[in-house]
């Protein structure tokens, strides 16, 4: 039985943030096992050129909720790019990750070839049929800024592994 577009998409999106909200708890607990505060991670970044840690988060969470609303041909929910704070980057995971859990795969289920138009960068837009932007752009931006989260983290010196990435909550 072949896989349909809204089994491959709402899935893997919520569970890379479902995965990702476990990374950051376990941020949170190393934080506060070595008594500073869960906000020095904010600012982090491995190069000057570079987003810092709560670009990666609000990015990875935009890529699953615009992803997932360009595939149902709806508008997806806008938040405000505010956080400048652990928590406020905990709440934006949770936000995202309840709005994904409103959609159905029935919603994106033949949408295949529907032609999906997207920006790239700050003026530029593509399109692409709904599979290809789903398997070319939508999931591997995703997993970008989630894998850009975990490394900064495990830089900092918080214990994480790959069964954390891959498992989150799960994990062994």
């Amino acid at each position: 039985m072949p896989i349909t577009l809204g089994a491959a998409a709402l899935p893997v999106f919520t569970t890379a943030l479902t995965n990702l909200a476990h990374l950051l708890d376990k941020a949170q607990a190393h934080a506060e096992a070595r008594q500073f505060s869960p906000d020095v991670f904010c600012t982090m970044r491995f190069a000057p050129d570079m987003l810092p840690f709560t670009a990666q988060i609000r990015i990875a969470c935009d890529a699953a909720k615009n992803g997932s609303a360009r595939l149902a041909g709806i508008e997806a929910p806008k938040f405000e790019d505010k956080e400048t704070t652990f928590a406020e980057l905990r709440e934006r995971v949770a936000k995202t990750l309840a709005w994904l859990a409103t959609l159905q795969p029935a919603q994106i289920d033949g949408r295949e070839a529907a032609e999906i138009t997207f920006p790239v960068g700050r003026e530029a837009t593509r399109t692409l049929s709904g599979q290809a932007y789903l398997l070319n752009w939508a999931i591997p931006n995703l997993f970008f800024h989630v894998t850009t989260a975990y490394d900064l983290l495990r830089q900092a010196g918080v214990p994480l592994g790959k069964a954390d990435y891959l498992a989150g909550p799960n994990a062994g």
